[in-house]
């Protein structure tokens, strides 16, 4: 039962309900059901809070110990043999090590899917399944395109414990212990703002025809970062695989979507599924963009980070300061890269110092 002192915050929908005899489970998932409806997607931004409803009203009880109920999580990242992709995946792992065990976490074992077809000698260091590249030629140069056709092998080749899969790329770095975010059917993803299915409906209607429904069923994610369960995968990758392949075939779509095409497609595959994801802002942050860490679980380091001396970004011009992963591209960074800066924000700072933390410590660094 709600106490008094919470009575006067109650919203007046719950008042209605509680006079009517409901349960305070049904007041949530009214809620829940009225925000999909209007907004059409399910948005968290807390790591307690679950789905977001009346933020004033607690969780009900039931949905507490759902949440409590320890649900492990694999963790797979597909990766090249390339030094720019290995260096990012060994300091991957070394905070996946050093998050893993700590209290609120869910996460599992660790995969890292490589896709050269080919081991490499990162074997011994990081647990990895060896896959095919796409035929030569397939991918138009776009390497991306070979991670649904891994995860496709992968899922076919593996034997994965975990009833959840988090699929996680080579430049994420875990900066709080990671929960299952993952409502049951209803997989979490982080909301992009630049992928967009409304604004490109006559694009999408080419892969997702209107008797599917309306192109707002289709997220605006990629595959990455995702919570998803271990059998809608097994159902959503080879969609996604044949979605991204036609896609860029598509001139028109291929020069639309660009280096977001593999992204598009998984939203599509997934709405194709009739899968909708419960988006979580508090999933990823990508500095230096995003300035605070807060509550948040990984950080993206996709965007380069330029900065004057007075702590100033300086985007689109080489900064005085900076650290962007692509200046990187043929080994890895040295140790102990310079501090940002005084000003320059927490996230870029932080992101920094877990980079030069995890070099420091993980052996022959400079290993190719």
């Amino acid at each position: 039962m709600i106490g008094r002192k919470n009575m006067g915050r109650a919203s007046p929908l719950l008042l209605v309900l509680l006079a009517l005899g409901f349960s305070f489970a049904t007041y949530n998932l009214l809620t829940m059901i009225i925000h999909h409806r209007s907004v059409g997607k399910w948005v968290g931004d807390n790591t307690n809070s679950g789905l977001l409803s009346d933020p004033i009203v607690e969780m009900p009880e039931n949905v507490k110990k759902f949440k409590n109920t320890k649900a492990p999580f694999h963790i797979a990242l597909t990766a090249t043999d390339a030094p720019y992709s290995k260096w990012q995946c060994r300091i991957m792992y070394y905070w996946y090590k050093k998050k893993k065990d700590l209290p609120g976490s869910d996460m599992g074992g660790f995969t890292r899917i490589l896709h050269s077809g080919n081991p490499d000698n990162l074997m011994d260091e990081i647990p990895t399944l060896v896959v095919d590249p796409l035929p030569a030629g397939l991918d138009r140069g776009y390497i991306v395109l070979n991670r649904p056709w891994a995860f496709v092998q992968w899922l076919e080749k593996a034997t994965i414990e975990e009833e959840y899969i988090l699929m996680a790329e080579p430049d994420h770095i875990f900066i709080n212990p990671l929960p299952n975010l993952a409502h049951g059917g209803y997989p979490a993803a982080y909301p992009f703002f630049y992928i967009k299915p409304s604004q490109n409906e006559k694009i999408i209607r080419k892969f997702y025809p209107e008797e599917n429904g309306p192109v707002t069923n289709i997220d605006p994610i990629g595959n990455s970062p995702v919570i998803i369960k271990k059998d809608l995968l097994e159902k959503i990758a080879p969609t996604w695989m044949n979605v991204s392949l036609r896609m860029k075939e598509d001139t028109e779509t291929d020069k639309a979507f660009g280096w977001v095409l593999e992204m598009y497609a998984y939203a599509v595959a997934s709405a194709l599924h009739g899968v909708q994801h419960v988006l979580r802002k508090d999933f990823m942050l990508q500095p230096p963009w995003d300035l605070e860490l807060r509550k948040k679980f990984i950080i993206h380091y996709t965007y380069g980070c330029d900065y004057n001396l007075k702590g100033e970004l300086t985007y689109g011009k080489t900064g005085e300061w900076r650290f962007d992963k692509r200046s990187y591209l043929r080994g890895p960074p040295p140790r102990n890269l310079p501090l940002p800066p005084p000003g320059v924000p927490e996230s870029v700072v932080t992101l920094v110092k877990m980079v030069n933390e995890a070099t420091a410590n993980i052996p022959n660094w400079d290993t190719q």
